[in-house]
């Protein structure tokens, strides 16, 4: 049975602020728990007026003590911005306030540009083994490894299961080569998707963690009581990607009545291609795309994702998801996930 999680962005709106991103973001882990949902993860971004997440661990802390039963996580932390040492304390620290409910998802990219990455003041030369290393170091603190020089208080000892996040090959390759879940972000970047599955999966080495591969891959739903409403809904990520590749990011602005078609060429190419892999559309729209996606790709979970102008329009939408991924749960076979 496939499991099924949110992963939100905390937009922040044209017509509000950080403190109200921060509230409904709340409200979404909440409604998504009783929805239903498996977990509810937060993603590292700096530097962008229309994402409240950068302080990763404290928003996660906001939406624990908002949750009870969910898991909660970093989808993810950037690995480079930060010591393992510091990201392993703050998790310890999530992991002592809500047991047994904690994950954290690892990247390799800054989560901004390189004008953000050098203000951070992490050093970005280490080169392409560093990012592994990290991830080992991480675990080493996690593990309360004797040989280390100092221990992660809180930390060791700190039951946080990690994954390897991913829009290439070199996440894939490393996540089967430690034995550890593996991320795939193809709500924005889908084009290595079936390669990554699949050098994975043939690669992957049992670990402590995780005995088999196991597979969580991104994935877009804009859901409403009709098609029109949720191409309408749509539109509003659909503004910020377009934004964001003409150097001009910032709030999530309210929806634009066919603002697709309005767009050049040029623009709807870059569009069809970075939102793929996404459903518009009713319950049975949804509900026969995520069971198409399935099909290929044979996820163990899939996240889903939207960045919806009207908060209560994005909970309908995730509720309309969920009826759906039941409807296609219903039809497969149980089975044994890792």
């Amino acid at each position: 049975m496939t499991r099924f999680s949110l992963l939100d962005l905390v937009p922040v709106r044209e017509d509000a602020d950080v403190a109200t991103a921060l509230a409904q973001s709340a409200d979404l882990a909440a409604h998504a728990e009783a929805l239903g949902y498996h977990r509810f993860w937060v993603a590292e971004h700096h530097g962008m007026a229309g994402i409240a997440s950068a302080a990763t661990a404290v928003v996660l802390a906001h939406i624990g003590h908002a949750t009870s039963t969910m898991r909660i996580g970093a989808g993810g932390i950037m690995l480079p911005n930060h010591a393992p040492l510091v990201i392993a304390e703050q998790f310890g620290t999530l992991a002592a306030l809500f047991p047994g409910r904690v994950d954290l998802g690892l990247g390799r990219a800054p989560g901004s540009d390189q004008r953000v990455a050098q203000a951070i003041r992490r050093n970005l030369s280490g080169g392409p083994d560093q990012f592994p290393r990290d991830v080992m170091e991480l675990q080493a603190y996690f593990a309360g490894d004797d040989r280390l020089s100092v221990q992660a208080t809180p930390g060791a000892g700190a039951d946080v299961p990690l994954w390897i996040l991913g829009s290439s090959l070199f996440g894939a390759q490393l996540a089967a080569a430690l034995g550890l879940p593996y991320a795939f972000a193809s709500h924005f970047a889908p084009a290595a998707l079936d390669e990554a599955i699949s050098i994975y999966r043939r690669d992957f080495r049992p670990s402590a963690q995780l005995k088999y591969p196991y597979v969580m891959a991104g994935y877009n739903v804009f859901a409403a009581d009709s098609r029109e409403e949720a191409e309408l809904l749509a539109s509003s990520m659909q503004q910020a990607f377009v934004r964001l590749r003409t150097g001009q990011p910032g709030k999530l602005q309210p929806p634009v009545p066919d603002y697709r078609t309005s767009l050049p060429p040029q623009a709807q190419a870059m569009l069809a291609d970075v939102l793929s892999v996404s459903s518009i559309g009713t319950q049975q729209d949804v509900e026969r795309d995520i069971a198409a996606f399935l099909a290929r790709t044979q996820a163990d979970e899939l996240i889903l994702t939207g960045q919806i102008y009207d908060p209560e329009a994005r909970k309908r939408s995730f509720a309309i998801a969920m009826s759906a991924a039941q409807a296609v749960n219903a039809r497969e076979p149980e089975l044994s996930v890792p």
